[in-house]
């Protein structure tokens, strides 16, 4: 079975960066395709950013030339990094790999907040 950990999350303030990792117990990411989404309280779940396991990315509005998704050569882990972190970019992110389009797995998410 498909597990997804999110690490690296953290309160940091704007302007500021920070990285996130999800690694996979299985060499998914040259599989499926990752994505990346947030949820910030009291809104929906958004989708971030996505990598096809083609290399195709795609990235929100909102974060287009702020974050970058990439993965690593072994294909376990999925990569978000977050540039020039704005306080509307407070959110719990979190990370999913699309196995089927009726089978999906999520992480657990990791909190970022954005404060001076």
């Amino acid at each position: 079975q498909v597990q997804l950990v999110e690490s690296g999350g953290g309160l940091v303030q704007p302007g500021g960066s920070l990285r996130l990792s999800c690694v996979a117990n299985a060499r998914i990411f040259s599989l499926y395709e990752g994505s990346w989404y947030r949820q910030a309280p009291g809104k929906q779940r958004e989708l971030v950013s996505s990598l096809a396991a083609d290399g195709t990315t795609n990235y929100a509005d909102s974060v287009k030339g702020r974050f970058t998704i990439s993965r690593d050569d072994t294909r376990t882990t999925l990569y978000l990094q977050l540039n020039n972190l704005k306080p509307e970019d407070t959110a719990t992110y979190y990370c999913r790999v699309e196995i089927t389009s009726s089978y999906d797995v999520w992480g657990q998410g990791t909190q970022v907040t954005v404060s001076s």
